[in-house]
């Protein structure tokens, strides 16, 4: 079982950064892939960004793609998200998530096996 905490939300104004953290326990982090998905109010969950255990392939979603960063210290058993140039739009709880096979593609995180609780980014205008 693993579990996985959110850090790193809060509330900033359009245009600038944040970085979110994930810290997980309870597994062997360099056999998950991970992901970041966001749920804006009244939306349903998107996928947002996914890295691969070994942190050598990235993904994004169209949206984000030259603004979000992930990445992973396996040794620290930690995924981060640095969030640039955010947009009011960006506004939302921001979950990490494990699985456990390999990705190979966006689709590969439709699945996830584990979920954190979220943090909140909030973005004004």
């Amino acid at each position: 079982q693993v579990q996985l905490v959110e850090s790193g939300g809060g509330l900033v104004q359009a245009g600038e950064s944040l970085r979110l953290s994930c810290a997980a326990s309870g597994g062997t982090f360099n056999r998950y892939a991970m992901g970041w998905f966001r749920r804006a109010p009244g939306k349903e969950r998107e996928f947002v960004a996914g890295i691969t255990g070994s942190g050598g392939i990235t993904f994004y979603e169209d949206s984000v793609k030259g603004r979000f960063t992930i990445s992973r210290d396996n040794a620290k058993n930690t995924v981060y998200l640095q969030l640039n140039s955010l947009k009011p739009e960006d506004t939302a709880v921001y979950s990490c998530a494990a699985k456990e096979k390999r990705v190979y593609d966006t689709s590969y995180f439709k699945d996830m096996d584990y979920w954190g609780k979220g943090t909140l980014v909030t973005v004004s205008s």
